[in-house]
């Protein structure tokens, strides 16, 4: 099999686990081409029996050393932190890896809990909860043993308190978005607190570089109060458009022809449980 052959196989899958792991759209690009890179030139390669796995070896432990080389920036990082936002494209039945995105989850929600396993617990749990490893093909990917990942494994599960089933479906989530923007829009306050859980939470990525709630907002006042003083400062200076977001229906607000902010939403039952708001422009720079 030729290099490009595999890399029309298998890029779908590896930046798929890069994205994954790191919550970066970019990186995992740059990631994924130095993989093929760096297989294309190693001179055994028509030896190697699983070239997945291999290729799936290459992307994991370079995305390990990634995160640990910026877990520094990560610790002085200005406000929330959040995942940089992937945008399904307009075609997605004709895009293989659209479509294997679309088979696991990459909600917003599910890649913050991610994040919040160590390099180690995140690279096994995705190899065996995402991509269906065994322990034995994860214990090469790593160069463990292959009780020691079954026990990372089994210590990450625990820490992934993620229930899917408490989301709508994606049409009720669509509908509920988008009364929920028509109700700021109208000032119908008591239509927004039908929609929003009244423990509603909402988490702004700023990155220090664009204006932004630089802690969390909790509660449905305070939220509603936000968003309402944010509609006013840019009466009239703004347009959005719905689009789907990490898997999900989502909010993208254009200034001036510039994407300023993209917004992606959790549901605890019909009602909007978290609102998260990218506006760091650094990752916003794929999507402009």
């Amino acid at each position: 099999m030729c290099v490009e052959t595999l890399y029309q196989a298998y890029q779908p899958l590896l930046f798929s686990l890069a994205y994954r792991m790191l919550g970066s759209v970019m990186d995992s690009e740059d990631i994924v081409q130095e993989a093929f890179i760096a297989f294309n030139q190693l001179p055994n390669r028509e030896t190697i029996e699983n070239k997945k796995a291999y290729l799936c070896k290459i992307v994991t432990n370079r995305c390990l050393d990634l995160i640990r080389s910026s877990a520094k920036t990560r610790e002085v990082y200005v406000g929330p932190w959040l995942p940089e936002p992937l945008l399904e494209k307009e075609n997605p039945a004709n895009d293989p890896s659209q479509a294997f995105l679309q088979q696991e989850s990459i909600s917003t929600a599910y890649l913050l809990l991610l994040q919040q396993l160590n390099a180690n617990e995140r690279a096994v749990f995705l190899l065996r909860e995402a991509f269906h490893y065994s322990y034995d093909e994860i214990a090469e990917i790593l160069d463990k043993s292959s009780a020691n990942c079954r026990q990372i494994f089994h210590r990450a599960k625990k820490s992934m308190d993620f229930t899917p089933d408490q989301q709508p479906s994606v049409t009720i989530m669509e509908t509920k978005i988008k009364e929920f923007v028509h109700s700021f829009i109208n000032g119908d306050i008591t239509q927004i607190l039908e929609l929003v859980s009244e423990d509603i939470a909402m988490y702004a990525d700023g990155g220090g570089t664009v204006t932004t709630a630089r802690v969390p907002i909790f509660g449905a006042a305070g939220v509603i109060r936000l968003l309402q003083n944010l509609l006013k400062m840019h009466a009239g200076k703004f347009t959005f458009s719905f689009a789907t977001i990490n898997g999900s229906p989502g909010l993208i607000l254009t200034m001036d022809d510039d994407l300023k902010y993209v917004y992606s939403f959790a549901f605890n039952g019909n009602r909007i449980q978290t609102i998260y708001i990218v506006g760091n422009p650094d990752k916003l720079r794929h999507l402009q």
